[in-house]
C-alpha cells in the first residue's frame, strides 16, 4: 500500500506537481487526428494535466495547442474564428498562430508594435499513428516521439479510439497491469455468449476450458527495463504446461496487452485532471491490413462511443468521446446476466474494467489496501513512477523519454512447458521485439 503522502504525490499531475513535471517530459496523446479533420475546422476544447487548452488546425493543416484564455481579457479562445492561418479571439479579434505568436491586434493602431510583445502559451504537437501528440515540458528536454509499433505500421493496419474515463489516471493504469482480474472480472460462464472480440483473446487448455479460468491465482515475475518493465503472469494448465501472459508497461502510462492472435494492442491513460483521464486505445496487426470486421470490432470497444461536450467538476467544458455504458448508468449492469452468463453482469470487457476502477472513487485511499502476490506489477509501477518523480525534483532528468527505440517491444502470449520466467524470456524474448 502507499502512504497518504505517497498517494498524493503519485496522483496529482497539475502544473508544478512532481508527477506532473515528470509526465511533461514525455510526448502524450492529446486527441485523435479525426477530431481536427481539415484546415480551418472547428477548434476542440482540451484539458491535459490540469491545463485548459484549445486545439485547432490552421489553414495550412498545421495543428496548434494553445492555452484556452486569450491573453488580452481572458476570453475563451474556443469561440474564436479559425481562419487565414490563425485562431482569432471572438471578443476583440486578437489572432494567434500555432506557435502562440500574435498575428493581428486590430484594436491597436497600425503603427503599434504591441503585438510583438504578446504571446500565448503554446505546446509543440506532432501527428503520429492517427493521434495528435503534445509535448508540455521544457523545450531543451523535448525528446523524439516514442517508437511504438502501433503508431508506425501503415494506417490500414491499426485502429485508434479515445474516450473519457471518470477516475484518476493511476487506478486505470493499474488495472491494465493486473493479470489476476482477467480470471474473474472478464470471466464468461458461457464461452459462446462472449462478444466475438473478447472470445478471440482466449487461450484454451487441453480440455477446452478457457486458460485464465483454469488457474485464477497466477504467479507474477517482474523485470524492470529502460522503458518501464515487463512482467510474466504464469498460470498452470491441466496438462502440466504453463500459460504465460507477458505484459509490457511503458512509461509513463502505456500498455501492451497479450493476446494469442492479431490484432492486439493496449491503452494509455492521459490525465485530464486529477479526477478524469482520457483513454487512448490502439489495436494493430503488424503483419497485415485489418479486415473490415476487425476494424468494426476494434471501434466497438467500448461500445457505442458518442461525441459530446462534457462538463468537468470544476465547470471546465471539454470536447470528448463518451461510452454508452458509463458511471452514470451503472454501466448498464444486468443482474440476470451476472447470475448466468458472466461474472459481472456487464456486457463489454472495457466497461467491466471501468466499473471496477471508477468505482474506487476519483482518487482511491491506497493506504487502506491489502495487496497480495498478484499485485507485484502494480507495486513496481508505483515504485518506478515515485522514484522518477523524486529524482526529477532533485534535478535528475528521466532517460526513458529520450530512448525512443526502447519502446520497440511487444507483449507475449504463449503456452510453454517452461515454468521459469527468466528462462522463458531467454527462449522467447525475440517474440517481444517489434520489427517496425
Amino acid at each position: 500500500m502507499l502512504s497518504s503522502a505517497e498517494n498524493e504525490l503519485i496522483c496529482r499531475t497539475g502544473p508544478g506537481t512532481p508527477m506532473g513535471n515528470l509526465f511533461r517530459r514525455f510526448w502524450m496523446p492529446a486527441l485523435l487526428q479525426k477530431d481536427l479533420p481539415e484546415p480551418d475546422c472547428e477548434p476542440v476544447r482540451l484539458k491535459v494535466l490540469g491545463e485548459n487548452l484549445v486545439a485547432f488546425r490552421d489553414s495550412n493543416g498545421k495543428v496548434g495547442v494553445l492555452e484556452r484564455q486569450c491573453p488580452h481579457r481572458l476570453a475563451d479562445m474556443w469561440f474564436g474564428r479559425n481562419e487565414n492561418g490563425g485562431l482569432a479571439c471572438a471578443y476583440h479579434g486578437w489572432k494567434f498562430d500555432v506557435s502562440g505568436s500574435c498575428m493581428e491586434m486590430p484594436t491597436e493602431t497600425a503603427e503599434s508594435s504591441y503585438k510583438h510583445k504578446v504571446r500565448m502559451t503554446s505546446y509543440p504537437t506532432a501527428e503520429y499513428g492517427d493521434v495528435i501528440w503534445v509535448y508540455m515540458g521544457p523545450a531543451e528536454q523535448q525528446p523524439e516521439l516514442p517508437h511504438f509499433e502501433w503508431a508506425r505500421v501503415p494506417a490500414n493496419q491499426r485502429v485508434v479510439s479515445s474516450w473519457l474515463q471518470d477516475s484518476n489516471y493511476l487506478q486505470a493504469t493499474e488495472g491494465e497491469i493486473d493479470s489476476a482480474h482477467v480470471s474473474y472480472n472478464h470471466r464468461w460462464f458461457k464461452v459462446d455468449a462472449q462478444p466475438q472480440n473478447r472470445g478471440q483473446l482466449n487461450r484454451f487448455s487441453a480440455t477446452g476450458r478457457v486458460a485464465t479460468a483454469v488457474d485464477g491465482a497466477p504467479r507474477l515475475t517482474v523485470k524492470e527495463t529502460e522503458y518501464g518493465f515487463v512482467y510474466g503472469s504464469r498460470r498452470e494448465l491441466e496438462d502440466g504446461q504453463f500459460y504465460w501472459r507477458v505484459t509490457q508497461f511503458l512509461l509513463p502510462f502505456f500498455s501492451l496487452i497479450p493476446g494469442p492472435i492479431y490484432p492486439r494492442g493496449g491503452r494509455c491513460w492521459v490525465p485530464v485532471d486529477d479526477e478524469h483521464n482520457m483513454v487512448f486505445q490502439y489495436t494493430c496487426n503488424p503483419e497485415a491490413a485489418l479486415t473490415e470486421e476487425q476494424v468494426l470490432r476494434a471501434k466497438s470497444s467500448p461500445e457505442a462511443l458518442y461525441r459530446t461536450t462534457f462538463e468537468l467538476k470544476d465547470s471546465t467544458i471539454i470536447d470528448t468521446w463518451r461510452p454508452r455504458r458509463q458511471k452514470g448508468n451503472d454501466y448498464l449492469i444486468d443482474r440476470d446476466m451476472q447470475r448466468t452468463i458472466n461474472y459481472t453482469g456487464i456486457a463489454s470487457g472495457r466497461e467491466q474494467d471501468m466499473a471496477m476502477t471508477d468505482g474506487m472513487g476519483a482518487i482511491p485511499e491506497r493506504w487502506r489496501e491489502h495487496l497480495g502476490t498478484t499485485d507485484i506489477a502494480i507495486i513496481t509501477a508505483r515504485k518506478i513512477l515515485l522514484r522518477l518523480a523524486r529524482e526529477l525534483q532533485e534535478g535528475k532528468e528521466p532517460m526513458a523519454p529520450h530512448n525512443h527505440q526502447a519502446f520497440h517491444v511487444r507483449p507475449i502470449d504463449i503456452v510453454s512447458d517452461e515454468g521459469d520466467f527468466v528462462k522463458l524470456y531467454e527462449k522467447h524474448g525475440d517474440l517481444a521485439a517489434a520489427r517496425v
